[in-house]
């Protein structure tokens, strides 16, 4: 599990960052957490999204796209939330969650820094 909360530390790091996770959407269940705030329980939004997920992947399904999610963003008045769904064979099923702050962070940025983040996370 060092590599999961090297990876979540990293999240942290964005500029911006509120919170990270790591979520299996199959289940919904947290694997990893990092930052949060007193008002926003992160095991809570990320089981939460997982039905985002589940949600999105069978519209693919559904419409026969030969294609996969690279990244789901969530626009709220104040916060970014990013899904990203792991690629690589040992994270399917898994998904990064990050929340940021609109005000603080640099969205293309933190969508870049997120996806380096995945391809050094090994599970």
């Amino acid at each position: 599990m060092g590599n999961l909360d090297i990876a979540l530390k990293n999240a942290m790091d964005i500029d911006g960052a509120i919170g990270a996770a790591l979520v299996d959407y199959t289940s919904g269940m947290t694997l990893g957490v990092a930052g949060g705030t007193g008002e926003i329980d992160l095991t809570v939004a990320a089981a939460g999204n997982t039905d985002v997920v589940r949600a999105k992947l069978r519209t693919i399904e559904m419409l026969r796209l030969d294609d996969e999610i690279e990244d789901i963003l969530i626009t709220l008045g104040s916060q970014y939330h990013l899904i990203r769904p792991l690629s690589n064979r040992t994270g399917k099923g898994l998904f990064l969650y990050l929340m940021v702050s609109k005000s603080r962070a640099n969205l293309a940025m933190a969508r870049h820094q997120l996806r380096a983040i995945e391809e050094s996370l090994e599970l």
